[in-house]
């Protein structure tokens, strides 16, 4: 057999061999086949894809876990925890508009925080609408959405509740004795202010005609507003206000406000045929003491209302969790 020399090529591979590769000699460097920045591009992004089963596992899981429908009893659960929040809701709503009305009519809102309680309704209204608006409306929000952090929220912020009401009843239990002290140096204080405050002119006069008293001990309480006293240079200087009066129409259709004129002036046998001579401090006490059963099936009442939506709260979530759970299950584990 005849023998090639070195430099002689085989007529077999004298063929066109354009875009093959060429076979490796021992003069011909090592170049090894490394992909281009494009192609390298390409693979990892194919790789990044076929790796990624993992990551689109879990993400369908968490859609799958709001998607699956819950059972008969949660979904009961969860339309009578949005329906009851959203009826609490716009008592709330309702109580915030109608204490920023309020605080508008007056355009110089005094906060009367100085005294034993506040002199100002409007404020109460308004930071008790907010207090229990923000509560419904979570509580209502998150059974809606199934939104677990807004019923976690909602949960938190009722048993808050009952624990700052357990508390407050407690203090009034013990400190029953200077509480009344407190309420009586509150009504001294709404005769003092009856002509600075519109609201608190209004609670008074109601207090006055529901009770069917005047003054906070006796009718010459009056004597400590500046407007009413007997030193005073204005038209109402020994007067008192028509709410006194113990017949402030006067068989008429209109109320007249100049049925108390005058009468802190007249010895009390003829100031008695005109207004009332009793304060209201002794009548409000006399009403605490038989309205406490009352008050206090009120106070259950509120806690059991509390209690319910808690519990409905806490069956919800667990119907969540459990809805999660089975989507979990029902999903077969990427490879």
């Amino acid at each position: 057999m005849w023998r090639m020399e070195e430099g002689e090529s085989s007529p077999l591979l004298s063929q066109d061999t354009a875009g093959q590769e060429q076979p490796l000699t021992r003069n011909s460097p090592h170049t090894p086949n490394i992909p281009g920045p494009a192609l390298w591009e390409d693979q990892v992004g194919t790789w990044g894809c076929r790796c990624c089963p993992v990551a689109e596992h879990q993400a369908r899981r968490k859609g799958q876990a709001s998607s699956l429908p819950l059972s008969t009893g949660g979904s009961c659960v969860k339309y009578l925890t949005f329906l009851s929040n959203f009826f609490f809701s716009l008592l709330a709503v309702l109580a915030l508009a109608a204490g920023l009305w309020g605080l508008a009519v007056k355009q110089s809102p005094e906060s009367g925080w100085d005294g034993a309680l506040p002199t100002d309704p409007m404020l109460v209204l308004v930071l008790g609408g907010l207090v229990v608006s923000v509560v419904s409306l979570s509580g209502c929000l998150g059974a809606l959405c199934k939104n677990r952090c807004l019923l976690h929220f909602y949960c938190g912020a009722v048993l808050l509740c009952l624990a700052l009401e357990a508390l407050a009843g407690t203090l009034v239990v013990a400190l029953w004795g200077p509480l009344q002290d407190g309420l009586k140096y509150s009504l001294h204080v709404a005769i003092v202010r009856y002509r600075d405050d519109p609201d608190l002119c209004f609670l008074l006069d109601q207090v006055q005609l529901g009770l069917q008293c005047c003054g906070a001990v006796s009718y010459q309480d009056w004597q400590q507003n500046l407007y009413f006293n007997c030193s005073s240079p204005g038209v109402q200087a020994c007067s008192l206000p028509a709410s006194c009066c113990i017949d402030p129409q006067e068989e008429g259709a209109l109320v007249n406000t100049q049925c108390g004129f005058g009468v802190l002036r007249l010895d009390p046998d003829a100031a008695g045929q005109v207004v009332y001579l009793q304060g209201c401090w002794p009548v409000l006490q006399q009403w605490l003491r038989g309205s406490m059963q009352t008050i206090g099936s009120c106070a259950v009442t509120v806690v059991m209302i509390q209690g319910t939506e808690l519990l409905l709260a806490a069956c919800l979530l667990r119907a969540l969790a459990v809805q999660k759970a089975a989507a979990e299950d029902t999903e077969p584990d990427p490879l």
